[in-house]
């Protein structure tokens, strides 16, 4: 089994709105010994604020698993204070602004990765929850690549609830069949399915908003680069103007023409259900697409819907995993941490994931329990290669996130890929990514 994560050697720099000024300023983080957590074992009561994006179709998830948390904690008055938008795209700048304010929930999610390293430890916000993963067996309940990811030399800072997969192609098989195509392999394989397409009338491939875009991105590079090239441009060894990455948004470039023209005003799920209606034969999207669909619209995987890996990209999983953290200054920490002690619990990862469309982040989860997508899933994370994914914080901090939508959203009206490869060699330097 090769896991090969893309995060070493990419430099932490705090972003856009100064969080580390806004720490020093703070008197919570004043302390050296500020974020030790310390248990003592008392029982949680009154408010719990959980922050989140679940909301709409993602929320059937996590009121399954808040049910299971509330069965547990009888005398905790849970707060589900979600924030619509996908991909927290939303949620992160009210975060954002409630965090610089003092005013955090007791717990937040975040993508682990450098969303959560880049932005939210490297300015001292976080508590160290290494002491509840030694209190609940944890260090031995997680792979410990995961653990990587949420850790630094100084703690643990926060609790997967469960691993995505983002290079997933979404298709209706019967709709394939009558179209006369079947699914391709690799991109050169796809633009020639795409030109059979349109040429019955149907939209190739499905997108959403920007952040979507960058999803198909990721998904491109990937393709075009390869498992290793592809984690050598977040470690700094491959050059953003190297005509290997000045390719990927060639690529990228003729993907579009092949998208609905009204991307930009759709939602994920919107463009999921051009898929599920016939006007587009796949789209390329995280695997809560799959949650969407069956707990939603209540298709069958396999007969319902069907699912390969995206263009180029066999044997890859592109990893996401959405967790809890605890934020320094919070009000109630003894029910902050009774709600992580849920999100790292079997029984809670295994009430959420399965309709979440996910996998448990723990390796000794059900799988009886879940789909047959999620198995296939499950059966490929402990098997490929695993790079990470950008649109879903894991190997860019927030800052470099933020700025390569700009680039995206320039892209997409000018086409000019050495503009966008010399526009993130930009970004990448002044994010401390170099």
């Amino acid at each position: 089994m090769k896991k090969c994560f893309a995060l070493a050697g990419i430099a932490m720099m705090a972003m856009g709105m100064t969080f580390a000024q806004g720490a020093q300023e703070a008197s919570m983080a004043s302390s050296a010994d500020a974020n030790k957590l310390v248990l003592d074992g008392m029982a949680p009561s009154g408010d719990l604020e959980i922050f989140s994006w679940w909301a709409g179709d993602e929320g059937p998830a996590l009121a399954a698993m808040v049910a299971d948390y509330e069965g547990k904690n009888p005398d905790v008055n849970l707060i589900n204070a979600t924030v619509t938008g996908g991909s927290g795209v939303n949620a992160k700048a009210v975060l954002k602004t409630r965090m610089l304010n003092n005013d955090p929930p007791e717990s937040f999610q975040v993508h682990a990765g450098q969303e959560l390293i880049g932005t939210w430890v490297d300015s001292n916000r976080m508590y160290d929850l290494t002491p509840i993963f030694e209190d609940q067996g944890w260090m031995d309940a997680f792979p410990s690549d995961l653990i990587d990811l949420i850790g630094t030399d100084d703690g643990i800072w926060s609790v997967p609830v469960c691993v995505h997969k983002s290079n997933v192609a979404w298709y209706i098989p019967a709709n394939l069949k009558k179209w006369g195509v079947t699914v391709p392999t690799t991109l050169d394989e796809f633009f020639m399915v795409a030109d059979k397409l349109q040429a019955q009338g149907i939209i190739p491939l499905s997108m959403g908003q920007t952040w979507t875009a960058t999803e198909n991105w990721e998904n491109v590079a990937l393709a075009t680069l390869g498992p290793d090239d592809y984690n050598n441009l977040w470690n700094g060894k491959l050059a953003w103007t190297d005509p290997k990455v000045v390719k990927i948004w060639e690529n990228f470039g003729k993907l579009l023409m092949y998208t609905n023209k009204d991307s930009s005003s759709l939602s994920w799920q919107q463009a999921t259900d051009m898929v599920v209606n016939g006007q587009a034969a796949f789209n390329w999207h995280g695997d809560w697409a799959a949650g969407y669909m069956m707990t939603t619209l209540g298709l069958e995987p396999g007969t319902g819907f069907g699912w390969a890996n995206t263009p180029g990209t066999d044997g890859v999983f592109q990893f996401l995993s959405d967790s809890f953290g605890i934020p320094l200054g919070c009000k109630n920490l003894d029910a902050a941490i009774s709600w992580v002690e849920e999100c790292g619990s079997k029984s809670g990862q295994d009430a959420f994931n399965p309709l979440k469309g996910s996998i448990a982040a723990r390796t000794d989860t059900d799988l009886s329990l879940y789909s047959a997508y999620s198995q296939s899933a499950a059966k490929d994370f402990a098997n490929d290669v695993i790079v990470g994914s950008l649109a879903h914080g894991v190997v860019a901090n927030e800052g470099f996130m933020n700025d390569f939508s700009s680039v995206i959203e320039q892209f997409m009206s000018s086409k000019d890929a050495n503009q966008a490869a010399a526009a993130c060699a930009e970004i990448a330097a002044s994010n401390g990514m170099n």
